[in-house]
C-alpha cells in the first residue's frame, strides 16, 4: 500500500424535515432516506463503476429499528450497489457522519481504499435521541457525570453559566442571523444543488420534498424574547436559539489520487487534518475548541489561516463560545455564510456532511480562500474538527 491524499469529491443530502408526526418524513423509513441520498449522489457520477466503491460507512446515533442492522451494508444493498461492496455503521452521536468521513478517509490515506461512500442519517421522529438507552448506573452513582450531561439543552445552559458575557441577547442575535443567511442562500440558489428530492407519503397522499421544512426566515429579536426556556426556569436556551429536532440523511463520495486519475473525478476539497477531543460531558458544547486546536496543530496552521468556518449550530451559545475563544466576532462573514443548523435543522449523525457540502460550495465561489474547517460539538462531552484545503485555490 502507498499513502495518498484524501479528497472530498462530492456530497448531497435530503431536505431536512421536522421530527414527529407532523413532519414530512413521519411515514418514511430512515434507511430509505439514506438510500435516496446514496442513489442521488451516484447518479451524479454515472461513469463511476459501482464495484469500485471500497466501503460504505453510514452513521446513526440511535441504532435500532430502521436505523439498525448495520445500516451501511443494508443501505448499500438497497441502493443497488454490487454485493461485493461492504458496509458498516458508526456511532459518535452528532459527529457520526463526520466520523464516517474521517474513518474511511483515513483508509484512503494509507492506500487501503481508493473510493468510499460516507454519510449519516437520523430519524428523530422515529428514534428520539437516547430512546431506549440504558446508561450504566455508575455514571450517576459514582458521580462520573452529572445527570445534566445526558440532556443536551442543559449542557448548553451550563455554557451560559460558565461564560456570562455570552448573553442570551447575543445568542438570539446569532440565531436570527442564521435564519436570515439561510433564507438568502435559498433565494440565491446556493443550497438547492446538493438537495436530493424525496417522495414522502402522508395522510394527504404523496408529496415531493424539495426543501428544508424548518426554516423560520421571519424570526426577529423581538419574537425571540418571549420564547419559553424548556431546560431551566428563567434560562437562556430556547427553541429560537437552538437547532430543532430533525429527520434527514447525508452522503459523500471520498476518493484518493489513484481513483481521481483513473475515473476523471473532480474533487472539491482536500482533507488536511482532523481531530476529536473530549471535554466535561456537562458542557459538551465547548468540545470544538480543543478539537480545533488539535487539528490546527496537526496541520501546522493557525486559526488566522482559516478563511471559512462551518460550525454546527446545535445551540447558538455553543458557536459563540467557539468564536469567543478564538477572538472571532459573532457576525464574522467567514462563519456559516449560508446559515446553519438553527435554520436547517440538526439530524444528529447526518449533520457532519451537511457542513462539508456547504464548505465545498463556498470554496467554489471563493478561490482566494485556501483553508476552511468543519467543526461540531458532540454529546457526552466531545468535539470534532476537520480542516480542508480548497482544490480551486488560486491565491489571494
Amino acid at each position: 500500500m502507498q499513502n495518498q491524499e484524501v479528497y472530498f469529491i462530492d456530497g448531497v443530502r435530503t431536505p431536512f424535515g421536522k421530527a414527529g408526526e407532523k413532519g414530512v418524513y413521519w411515514n418514511t423509513r430512515a434507511d430509505d432516506l439514506v438510500v435516496k441520498a446514496m442513489i442521488g449522489l451516484l447518479d451524479r457520477h454515472p461513469d463511476l463503476p459501482r464495484e469500485a466503491i471500497d466501503d460504505v460507512a453510514i452513521a446513526a446515533t440511535t441504532q435500532q429499528g430502521d436505523q439498525g442492522l448495520t445500516i451501511g451494508r443494508t443501505a448499500a444493498i438497497l441502493a443497488g450497489l454490487p454485493q461485493s461492496v461492504p458496509g458498516f455503521a458508526i456511532d459518535r452521536m452528532c459527529a457520526g457522519a463526520m466520523t464516517s468521513v474521517t474513518t474511511t478517509g483515513s483508509a484512503i490515506g494509507i492506500g487501503a481504499y481508493d473510493l468510499t461512500l460516507a454519510g449519516g442519517v437520523e430519524h428523530m421522529g422515529r428514534h428520539p435521541m437516547g430512546f431506549n438507552a440504558d446508561p450504566n448506573p455508575r455514571f450517576l452513582s459514582e458521580k462520573l457525570v452529572s445527570p445534566d450531561a445526558l440532556n443536551m439543552g442543559c449542557t448548553a445552559e451550563k455554557i451560559h453559566d460558565r461564560f456570562p458575557h455570552l448573553t442570551k441577547e447575543r445568542a438570539d442575535a446569532f440565531a436570527v442571523g442564521s435564519q436570515q443567511k439561510a433564507a438568502l442562500a435559498y433565494q440565491e440558489g446556493k443550497i438547492q444543488p446538493d438537495l436530493i428530492p424525496v417522495s414522502a407519503g402522508g395522510p394527504n397522499g404523496w408529496n415531493l420534498v424539495t426543501q428544508d421544512e424548518l426554516m423560520r426566515p421571519e424570526s426577529t429579536l423581538e419574537g425571540m424574547q418571549g420564547l419559553k426556556t424548556p431546560f431551566r426556569a428563567h434560562g437562556k436556551v430556547t427553541a429560537g436559539n437552538a437547532s430543532p429536532l430533525t429527520d434527514g440523511a447525508t452522503m459523500s463520495l471520498l476518493g484518493g489520487e489513484r481513483a481521481i486519475a483513473e475515473y476523471g473525478l473532480k474533487p472539491k476539497m482536500k482533507m488536511v487534518s482532523f481531530a476529536f477531543a473530549g471535554v466535561e460531558p456537562e458542557i459538551m458544547g465547548i468540545g470544538p475548541i480543543p478539537s480545533t486546536e488539535k487539528a490546527l496543530k496537526k496541520a501546522g496552521l493557525s486559526i488566522e489561516d482559516i478563511g471559512l468556518f462551518e460550525i454546527n449550530e446545535a445551540f447558538a451559545i455553543q458557536v459563540l463560545s467557539f468564536l469567543d475563544h478564538f477572538g472571532i466576532k459573532d457576525d464574522d462573514a467567514r462563519v456559516n455564510k449560508w446559515g446553519g443548523a438553527i435554520a436547517f435543522g440538526h439530524p444528529l449523525a447526518s449533520s457532519g456532511v451537511r457542513l462539508m457540502n456547504q464548505l465545498a460550495g463556498q470554496f467554489a465561489l471563493h478561490p482566494e480562500v485556501k483553508y476552511g474547517l468543519t467543526t461540531m460539538c458532540i454529546g457526552l462531552g466531545m468535539g470534532g474538527t476537520v480542516i480542508w484545503e480548497n482544490t480551486g485555490y488560486r491565491g489571494r
